[in-house]
């Protein structure tokens, strides 16, 4: 998007320019100069040619932690198999991170695109150091795109000698990013989308959420609709491996090297320290962080008696490299390995994805699988419900031909969780959906249902970035309970919480256009425009549809 929107075509040394406007030929100039003060600046900073990087993996034999000792029973009930336990509620996904953090005794591996260190996600942080305190090994490994004005923080805590914080794909000049993404937007462009969190060996957590309030229902004007899942089994190596090979990959620089401690860091750390005490406190004694820390589903993971299904588990991930070798449709790519398991479909699909953003490719792999008898039913967020306007653009297109060949296209509402409250129904089999109800429903949950038996849980969107720019990462659980489960929570509910798209055809034999069923206060309700979309807002959207952008959704 920033190669589209900060390139300039105006030179004032270009033949034919000598007749335009001065007021033109003067902001030609000044884009000019502008661009080469970006270039300049943004050039003078460049990432270390020797980041020093000491290669770690995670611990091989942990059999002896108390989480080893916990989970050898349950797992030898189940050979080959895993043991999962899906997180549907910002609650429960923030209590599970919580009681990991608290239950490691040997190692802890933190991967992720967004980590706010404030409100819950100073909770969590605030766990991680403590488990530091007592011995545990501690790396944290985040995305450098959503860390400005982080530095100060990030090398305070990599100061602490049980911790590692390494940036994937840094920015090399940490104070003026904007200018090294005018000029470096080719490399900085690719990011590391993927999410785990992992104890000792024994058990990950992997799924579609980020470290922030909005992801565990504690943001008054946004909750994402998420879904986590926790893990313990022949798949937690799995996970640890794919960490492993994130972080001694050339592109995970650590703090270090690109942000010298000095003298002042255990002077920060010590202030860090009582931020942390003070917002984390507050998030962990909050009512509804309280009662579920309290809840057996805390104090199942910190003793190993996890509840939930048993199965195959396979992980699925994007190679570290994806980041640097410019090459697409790869068959080990996530998103190829993904369309491979969706193509199985002998019976029917349901498709949950935030971010739905078909090429006509996808589009016609998608009318295929309708037209060969296959159910295929999508849930995506609705224009209101949507945090980036620009996906919706590149969505909307590819309704009508859709909806058209069979597809049952569903889009969330911003008054999901109000509406789900009226209707006397939970979501997605939740006891609590948020404990914040004025909070805006945005759909953010990235799973995907084949023939009522595998689920793909993870990060990987359907839409062009997650296929071509980001690295994503999620795992296939082969469990028909679950994946009844999931369908029937999903299912209950559903015309209350989303619009389901159709195609109506006027009498007099027009053009068919688009419409939004759903229900509103128990009563079926019909919209032949768009809801919650003005003139204004549609202006918007047809000038983002025209715009060259579709491949950096």
């Amino acid at each position: 998007m920033f190669q589209t929107l900060c390139h300039f075509p105006f030179d004032a040394r270009r033949p034919g320019t000598a007749g335009w406007p001065t007021r033109l030929r003067r902001f030609a100039a000044l884009a000019l100069a502008f661009t080469l003060a970006a270039a300049a600046i943004g050039g003078c900073a460049s990432l270390p040619a020797s980041a020093q990087r000491t290669p770690s993996s995670a611990p091989a034999n942990t059999a002896d932690t108390s989480l080893g000792k916990a989970l050898t029973r349950r797992l030898a009930q189940h050979p080959g198999e895993s043991l999962f336990y899906p997180l549907s509620s910002g609650p429960d996904a923030l209590a599970a991170r919580l009681a990991m953090a608290r239950a490691a005794e040997r190692s802890l591996d933190l991967q992720t695109y967004i980590f706010e260190p404030t409100g819950t996600g100073a909770a969590v942080l605030g766990d991680v150091i403590n488990a530091a305190d007592r011995g545990v090994r501690v790396r944290l490994l985040l995305d450098d795109l959503q860390t400005g004005g982080l530095d100060e923080i990030l090398s305070a805590i990599d100061s602490h000698p049980n911790i590692e914080v390494r940036l994937f794909n840094p920015f090399a000049n940490r104070s003026v990013r904007w200018l090294e993404m005018l000029v470096g937007f080719k490399r900085l462009d690719r990011r590391m989308h993927n999410k785990s969190m992992t104890v000792d060996n024994q058990m990950s957590l992997v799924g579609g959420r980020n470290i922030g309030d909005a992801y565990f229902s504690a943001r008054p004007d946004m909750d994402f609709s998420d879904l986590d899942v926790l893990i313990a089994g022949p798949a937690v190596p799995q996970v640890s491996a794919v960490f492993d090979e994130y972080w001694n990959d050339e592109s995970s620089y650590p703090v270090v090297a690109l942000i010298p401690a000095g003298k002042e860091a255990p002077v920060e750390m010590r202030n860090l320290r009582k931020r942390l005490e003070a917002r984390g406190d507050l998030a962990k004694t909050s009512p509804y962080v309280q009662e579920l820390l309290d809840s057996g589903l805390a104090k199942g993971i910190e003793s190993g008696h996890m509840p939930g299904y048993t199965g195959k588990a396979t992980v699925v991930s994007d190679k570290a490299a994806k980041i640097t070798h410019q090459t697409d449709d790869e068959p080990g790519h996530a998103t190829a390995r993904l369309e491979k398991m969706i193509s199985s479909a002998q019976k029917e699909v349901l498709l949950i994805s935030p971010y739905f953003v078909p090429d006509y490719d996808g589009e016609a792999w998608l009318i295929a699988l309708a037209k060969s008898g296959i159910r295929v039913r999508i849930l995506t967020n609705s224009f209101a419900a949507t945090d980036v306007s620009a996906v919706h653009a590149g969505y909307a297109p590819h309704r009508q031909a859709l909806v058209a060949a069979g597809v049952e296209l569903y889009e969330l509402k911003p008054s999901a969780y109000a509406e789900l409250a009226a209707s006397g129904k939970s979501a997605r089999g939740s006891r609590s959906r948020s404990w914040l109800s004025s909070s805006r429903a945005s759909l953010h949950a990235k799973n995907y249902i084949v023939d009522r038996r595998l689920v793909f849980i993870g990060s990987l969107n359907m839409d062009p970035r997650s296929a071509k720019l980001n690295t994503e990462m999620g795992i296939v659980l082969d469990s028909p309970a679950l994946a009844e489960r999931m369908i029937k929570s999903t299912d209950d509910g559903l015309l209350d919480m989303a619009y389901r798209v159709g195609l109506q055809t006027d009498g007099d034999g027009g053009n068919p256009r688009l419409t939004w069923t759903t229900r509103e206060k128990g009563q079926p309700t019909v919209y032949d425009s768009e809801p919650d979309m003005g003139p204004l807002q549609h202006l918007g959207i047809g000038v983002l549809r025209v715009l060259p952008i579709k491949e950096e959704l």
